[in-house]
Formats: structure tokens, C-alpha cells, sequence
């Protein structure tokens, strides 16, 4: 059994989904959680409420991880309240379904704001807090099936999340010496309130049923969620600058 007792995990964009998954998952296993909220305060606070009651310190913080000036006064606030940061979960993600003919240079730079320099960001600023954990600080980036392989409507997302498995790597290569362990986990198609918003969502999860290596079994937030738990943990120690994929085994074949 994975223990976390003592640790202190902040997950971004854990109002809702594999976000809120992630925090409840690591607060189960001992760790108290710092939730990032943008814009949903009340679906956090529910959040909040099932860590609470596990027995956990929990902190609900709004922050905007694509400002550096936000994520500054979000780790400030980790450090005077909690005294460590032992685990980072970026999740918090942006970017909208549309076609790649229709991007903006102003979507592109939103997109990759928040999806990209986010993490890099959290790193840049939490660096001297997570280099005091007693063990090996833990970084996991949440990466989709669009970073390797062609989604409709998802390019701007999809090709955000392949950068983001890139720059990972390249923070592991940095990192690796100072204690701190960078990965990714790359969820397959999860039944959330923004999937269900993507473009041809009824077929590609009937789609899903074909392309499973897993039987009847699909991903859902809770086994990501498991992903995320390992990487957060000692037993990961030796794991570093990796993609894990979780997705049933879809991306096997064809």
C-alpha cells in the first residue's frame, strides 16, 4: 500500500474530473492537497469536503497557473500554510475544440499558456520548496491521446500536450540531480464534462470497444488517477522523464 502520510500534493484545475480525482486519490493515501481552482469555487469546495473528511488538511486556492504573478502567490501561500510541497499534479488545461484552420494566434498562446508553461512555471517557482522534500519530489504533468495521434477538432489541445511531454523530459534532464522526478501521464478517452463536449464524442466512445485490450473494462478518471498516485510516490523513485500511457492499450493499434 502506497503511503503518503506527511506529504503535501498540489494538483491544478482539481475543481472537476481526473483533476478532482487526482487530489482525492492522494489525500487516500495519506497526503494532504492544496486544490486550484479558476473559475469553479463551489465543485472545489465539494472537492475539499471528501479530502476533510478522510481526515486531510485541504487549502481551496484560486489561481490563474497561466500568470506567473498568480502561481508566485499560490506557491507563497503553500510555503507560509503548509511548510513543504513534496508533490505538483498539473492538470489544469485550456484550449477549446476547433479546427486547426480556425486557431488564433491568440488561442494558440492561451493554449499553450496554460497546458505548457504552467507546468514549467510551478517548477521555476516551487523549486527550492520541492527540493527540501525528504525524499524525491514528485512532478506529473496530464497529458491526452491527441499528443500522439490525430483527434478532430483537438489539434490545439493535442498539439499542446505533445509539447508538454517534451518540455517534461527536458525538466527531468535538469532536475533528475536535484531531487526532483518529472513524468507524465497520458490518459486515453476518460468520461468527463469536457470530453463530453468534444466533437463526435457519442462515436469515439462507442469507438472504444474496438480498440480496447482490456475487455469490457474502459479508462475512467479513477485509474488515472491511480497512474498519477504511483508517480506521486517513492515507489517511482526510479522513474524519470517517462510518458505513462493509461488508455486500455487503444494506442497499440490500429
Amino acid at each position: 500500500m502506497i503511503d503518503l502520510t506527511g506529504y503535501v500534493a498540489l494538483v491544478t484545475g482539481s475543481s472537476r474530473g481526473i483533476g478532482a480525482a487526482c487530489a482525492v486519490r492522494l489525500a487516500e493515501a495519506g497526503a494532504d492537497i492544496i486544490l486550484n481552482y479558476c473559475t469553479s469555487r463551489s465543485a472545489a469546495d465539494q472537492v475539499a469536503e471528501q479530502i476533510q473528511a478522510l481526515g486531510r488538511r485541504v487549502a481551496v486556492v484560486k489561481a490563474d497557473v497561466s500568470e506567473r504573478d498568480d502561481i508566485e502567490s499560490l506557491i507563497d501561500f503553500i510555503e507560509e500554510r503548509f511548510g513543504r510541497l513534496d508533490i505538483i499534479v498539473s492538470n489544469a488545461a485550456s484550449g477549446g475544440f476547433r479546427s486547426m484552420m480556425s486557431i488564433t494566434p491568440q488561442n494558440f498562446v492561451g493554449t499553450m499558456k496554460t497546458n505548457v508553461l504552467a507546468l514549467i512555471q510551478l517548477v521555476q517557482v516551487a523549486s527550492k520548496l520541492l527540493e527540501k522534500s525528504p525524499g524525491r519530489a514528485k512532478v506529473i504533468g496530464l497529458s491526452s491521446h491527441g499528443a500522439a495521434m490525430a483527434v478532430p477538432m483537438y489539434g490545439s489541445v493535442g498539439g499542446s500536450k505533445a509539447a508538454l511531454e517534451s518540455f517534461a523530459r527536458h525538466l527531468a534532464l535538469e532536475l533528475g540531480d536535484r531531487g526532483i522526478n518529472v513524468n507524465i501521464v497520458r490518459a486515453g478517452l476518460v468520461a468527463t464534462d469536457s470530453t463530453s463536449k468534444l466533437p463526435y464524442a457519442d462515436m469515439m466512445f462507442e469507438g472504444r470497444k474496438w480498440r480496447s485490450m482490456t475487455g469490457d473494462r474502459f479508462v475512467e478518471k479513477e485509474d488515472v488517477a491511480n497512474a498519477v498516485l504511483f508517480l506521486a510516490s517513492p515507489l517511482s523513485d526510479m522513474v524519470q522523464g517517462e510518458t505513462l500511457t493509461v488508455d486500455c492499450g487503444a494506442q497499440v493499434h490500429v
